[in-house]
C-alpha cells in the first residue's frame, strides 16, 4: 500500500520540518483533484487529472492509489473512460491516507 523507502527518501531529502508541510500539501492538493474527477469528463480531461494523482501519489509513496491512477490514465488515453473505476480509485486513496497518517505518527514520533 505505501512504498515505505520513497517516503524515508522523501523525508531526508526535505528534513522532517519541512515533511510536514509536503504532506499537508499534497494531501490538500490530492483532495482538491479527486473531487475534480467526474465521471461524465472527457477521457482528455480524465487523463491529465489522473496523471496528476499517479505523480503525486509516487512521490509520496501511495503505490496502490498511484498503480489504480496509472491504470485510469492509460484507460483514457486509449479512450476507454468506462474501464475507469473512480469510485476504487478514491477508496484506495481514502484507504491508504489513514494507513499513512496513522504510521507516520508512530514512525517519526519525536
Amino acid at each position: 500500500m505505501i512504498a515505505w523507502d520513497q517516503v524515508e527518501e522523501l523525508r531526508e531529502a526535505v528534513g522532517a520540518e519541512e515533511f510536514g508541510e509536503l504532506v499537508d500539501v499534497f494531501l490538500e492538493e490530492v483532495e482538491g483533484a479527486l473531487a475534480m474527477l467526474s465521471p461524465t469528463a472527457d477521457a482528455t480531461t480524465l487523463e491529465a487529472q489522473l496523471h496528476f494523482l499517479k505523480g503525486s501519489a509516487l512521490n509520496l509513496g501511495f503505490a496502490e492509489f498511484s498503480a489504480l491512477c496509472q491504470a485510469g490514465e492509460s484507460a483514457a488515453r486509449a479512450g476507454n473512460t468506462a474501464a475507469i473505476d473512480l469510485t476504487e480509485i478514491a477508496r484506495s486513496y481514502h484507504a491508504t491516507k489513514a494507513f499513512f497518517l496513522s504510521e507516520i505518527a508512530t514512525r517519526y514520533a519525536a
